[in-house]
């Protein structure tokens, strides 16, 4: 198997933003502080100031150099495409395109010529040659997001791509030469895929050359802060309000929520925020109920706020959020979710019929 550049503590949520390109950040509640100097060159524009972070960066700026394959993961919204953006603009091929295809959204039966394209008649409709991904991306980088959800059939097609460089589109007996370098992303556990046959083995280690993780926002909660900055001055000009302050109480909570959706569940929770909120400030009563009197156990210090808190409505969230989470880590799977919890499958079931959970549609 190739070496493997790994950092399992390596920060998430990455959000690129060009005017702060150069600034210089604090993160005062870890007790670092990070010079623009210090920063990656692939950190230019980066909100954030966490050591782990950096430690990212700087390795993205190592990985970018070389053409090897890199494996992206983390949990959903914490920013795997941004990162994949990073290495391929710090690499040789960043006047090239960068090509994005999301092997979760388009339906199996087109994804074999969404990535290698097709020729006349290949199948009904094909009424013209088409090119595919690959093609479009020659020259830059092919970013495979959702990797996991690869069917089986086109594992081994893109196997032979990554090892021999070239493919044959659809319908085409011609075998074409790839010029592209390939990074992929999941949020699925593909060792776990593997051991159960939904993902070839030598496929994994093909892809996972090098692997950059970028682990949930809950585990860089100091970036917090500047994100909420960065997020609310977009939201109050998407929406032509005043620029709105956040209360310490507000930030307290925003700091010590556990973001199960990441960046994209902060972002959005921001935006609600803004449209919602009657006053100038944002105080506790304006986040969504869900986030009200976080209870102490999801607290990063374990603090009872100053206006006190709804214990038995504490206790529920914090249960209705752990539940919600194990649900989600495993795909809604019953049986694995209430092993996480420790539970019994019918006394889950009979929770979320109780507490009439639904499951969230992406």
């Amino acid at each position: 198997m190739s070496d493997s550049f790994s950092v399992s503590e390596c920060a998430s949520g990455v959000h690129l933003r060009p005017d702060l390109e150069g600034r210089a950040a604090s993160n005062e509640r870890e007790g670092l502080t990070v010079r623009a100097a210090e920063r990656p060159a692939s950190m230019r524009g980066v909100i954030g100031s966490s050591e782990v972070l950096v430690r990212l960066f700087h390795l993205v700026d190592r990985v970018g150099r070389c053409e090897s394959t890199v494996l992206i993961t983390g949990e959903s919204g914490t920013g795997k495409e941004l990162v994949a953006r990073a290495v391929h603009e710090v690499s040789p091929r960043a006047s090239g395109p960068f090509v994005v295809v999301n092997c979760g959204a388009i339906p199996e039966a087109l994804l074999e010529s969404e990535l290698f394209g097709h020729v006349r008649g290949a199948f009904t409709g094909a009424h013209q040659s088409r090119p595919g991904r690959v093609a479009v991306a020659k020259g830059g980088t092919l970013f495979l997001d959702e990797i996991g959800e690869l069917p089986l059939a086109l594992q081994v097609k893109l196997l032979r791509l990554l090892q021999q460089r070239e493919y044959s589109p659809v319908g085409d007996s011609r075998t074409v030469s790839a010029d592209v370098r390939v990074v992929a992303a999941t949020n699925k556990d593909l060792e776990a895929e593997v051991a159960s046959g939904a993902f070839r083995e030598d496929l994994y280690y093909r892809l996972n050359v090098i692997h950059l993780r970028a682990p949930a926002l809950r585990d860089r909660s100091g970036d917090v802060p500047a994100l909420v900055e960065h997020f609310l001055a977009k939201a109050c000009q998407k929406l032509g309000r005043p620029s709105l302050t956040v209360s310490q109480d507000t930030m307290d909570i925003l700091q010590s929520w556990s973001w199960p959706g990441n960046v994209r569940e902060l972002e959005n929770t921001i935006e609600r925020v803004a449209i919602l909120c009657p006053a100038e400030a944002i105080e506790p009563a304006d986040l969504p109920p869900r986030m009200r009197g976080v209870p102490v156990e999801q607290r990063t210090g374990a603090r009872l706020p100053e206006g006190g808190l709804d214990l038995r409505a504490a206790v529920e969230s914090f249960e209705n959020e752990l539940i919600r989470q194990a649900l989600e880590r495993t795909a809604w799977n019953r049986n694995r979710a209430a092993t996480l919890l420790g539970l019994n499958r019918t006394t889950l079931v009979e929770m979320i019929k109780r507490k009439r959970m639904a499951q969230r549609v992406a």
